[in-house]
């Protein structure tokens, strides 16, 4: 019967010593996470947006370098931080965008994002297989001759859904009309295989072929930007956003 009671008590001071080394690895965790939270408090929030000095500066080049720092820094999760309230009130009055991005509708491509960009940054046009069409062309030369973008950047997505219809000649409602812009692509695509939407590597051969040709279409179909490009003032340029890894990838034409 002692031998329990001496064994009952051991195991209490046990379990008391225990719940105090708890208590203290918790209350330095919580030290720890609280000095933490005050660093990164303390460190400054991006408030500028961009001058019109600053982006008439810089050239075509420059802009694409800056895309792939800001791509990097968004693969090893370490965007800018900004003061987005600040940075809407200072460009209320104007903008000067350095570049023109034009993506797809997908909704896991945040283009901003990709490239590590704030408020009044960059010019976004969308829809569903980046290609071009009137509206976009028209949007394209505003970016460009009015406002003063340096670059146009054609930007499609691996496992494109869009692209992944055309190959399968989806027909639906408005969407037909739609991807009959990306089909001719499909059909010019050379490829010894498999050409259907299972296989990810005509996929990915269309996806690409789909961005230099839609570099093709604005070069062909507005006299303005390819002078503009010809000029050296502005840059037609394509790429690939890998849904694996959040890498763009530029192609060369």
């Amino acid at each position: 019967m002692k031998k329990i009671f001496l064994l009952s008590i051991s195991m209490l001071i046990t379990t008391l010593i225990s719940c105090k080394e708890d208590s203290s690895n918790k209350k330095e965790s919580t030290a720890q996470n609280v000095q933490e939270t005050i660093e990164i408090a303390q460190v400054p929030l991006v408030n500028e947006v961009l001058t019109k000095e600053e982006r008439d500066a810089m050239s075509p080049d420059d802009v694409i370098a800056l895309f792939k720092e800001g791509n990097e820094r968004f693969m090893n999760n370490n965007l800018t931080l900004r003061d987005h309230s600040a940075q809407v009130r200072k460009s209320a009055s104007g903008q000067f965008p350095k570049a023109v991005v034009l993506s797809c509708l997908d909704s896991r491509v945040p283009v901003e994002d990709v490239f590590d960009r704030g408020i009044g940054d960059i010019f976004v046009g969308r829809v569903a297989g980046n290609f071009v069409n009137e509206d976009l062309l028209g949007s394209m030369e505003f970016g460009c001759k009015v406002a003063g973008s340096k670059l146009i950047l054609v930007m499609g997505h691996e496992h494109c859904g869009a692209v992944k219809s055309a190959i399968d000649d989806v027909k639906l409602g408005n969407i037909t009309s739609m991807l009959s812009k990306i089909r001719p692509t499909v059909e010019t695509t050379q490829y010894e295989g498999d050409r259907t939407s299972s296989n990810p590597e005509f996929v990915q051969h269309v996806c690409e072929n789909n961005v230099l040709n839609t570099i093709a279409e604005i070069r062909a179909k507005s006299p303005i930007l390819k002078e503009m490009e010809d000029n050296g003032e502005i840059k037609i340029a394509g790429a690939v956003y890998d849904m694996d890894t959040g890498k763009v990838e530029f192609l060369n034409e």
